[in-house]
């Protein structure tokens, strides 16, 4: 990994309906490890969940605002429109048998880029992937007494971006992030960064016509990339300013600082650094297990443990 580069993807974020539906999806029949239980801090009454791998690796950070009885999105243009991860070769078989077994909508097994994927979506329609990787993925991966290492999913293998109009989108993965153009078939373009090893690869999907999509339940809220530290995202801060795009301050987000900006095509990019990390308020063994909140929070702690919904 290079110190002042893009280190490929931080988290994704994404909106939720039913907090303990998100949950019990995500850690029951996904597998993932429920690595940070916090709120939003623009709106504490409601919950900001991590989930991931054992210690919260960037990389394998998937986040959700839950909002209860939120509307629908609608997938289409200027939107992050599907998240894939990467899953061990012969492990489709045991996703479609489980599935069939939770009700789980998915799509038959396919292929793209010489890659065999598994295509689903979760309880508010989200779209996931699970994607058998020709490039070996080495990260070691959450296990649960259901699924074990030998199927389960090991972090991000890409993520998707519809758009109209790809040429905007990709001068911002070469020109500032350092991604190159790996192959292209049709109209998806892949672009992949060799700082990291995996979570590393951007689609893009040009369709001119396609109306633009409706962020709401079921939609990807922001993607983050991912820097060593904040002396690294401030020489992106410039570089992104330099262009003329609107970028905030840094945000202090507790686990990670951060930037935001609407790349061209629309979609809300971060980027994140890798310090301080989950573990810095709980230790790596307990992550998750406790109700973490900002500090200007703090004071309102029994008030919002009566408020927000019980997971277990």
């Amino acid at each position: 990994m290079e110190n002042t580069t893009i280190n490929g993807l931080h988290h994704i974020t994404a909106i939720a309906g039913n907090a303990k539906r998100n949950h019990d999806f995500y850690t029951k029949v996904l597998g993932l490890r429920m690595v940070k239980k916090t709120v939003n801090f623009d709106d504490p009454e409601t919950y900001h969940l991590y989930y991931g791998d054992k210690g919260g690796t960037p990389g394998t950070i998937l986040t959700f605002f839950p909002w209860e009885g939120i509307s629908a999105g609608r997938r289409g243009a200027r939107q992050a429109s599907e998240i894939g991860y990467s899953v061990p070769e012969g492990s489709l078989d045991f996703w479609l048998n489980r599935f069939e077994k939770h009700n789980v909508i998915y799509n038959k097994p396919a292929e793209k880029f010489g890659e065999q994927y598994l295509t689903f979506l979760d309880p508010d329609g989200l779209k996931l992937e699970l994607i058998v990787s020709k490039t070996l993925d080495k990260r070691l991966p959450w296990e649960t007494d259901e699924i074990k290492a030998e199927n389960a999913t090991k972090g991000f293998h890409n993520i998707t971006i519809t758009t109209n109009k790809m040429q905007p989108t990709a001068d911002i993965l070469t020109n500032i992030f350092g991604y190159k153009l790996l192959e292209q078939h049709v109209n998806r373009y892949r672009f992949v960064t060799d700082a990291v090893d995996n979570a590393n690869i951007v689609d893009l999907v040009e369709v001119a016509g396609e109306v633009a999509g409706h962020v709401a339940g079921g939609s990807v809220h922001h993607v983050a990339f991912r820097v060593k530290n904040d002396e690294v995202l401030m020489q992106y801060r410039d570089k992104i300013a330099a262009l003329g795009l609107h970028i905030t301050e840094k945000i202090d987000r507790n686990y990670f600082y951060s930037l935001y900006f609407r790349e061209p095509g629309g979609v809300l990019f971060e980027i994140a650094t890798d310090n301080p990390g989950f573990a810095v308020d709980e230790s790596v063994e307990e992550l998750g297990t406790h109700l973490k909140l900002p500090v200007q929070y703090e004071e309102y702690r029994a008030s919002l443990e009566t408020t927000l919904p019980k997971l277990d």
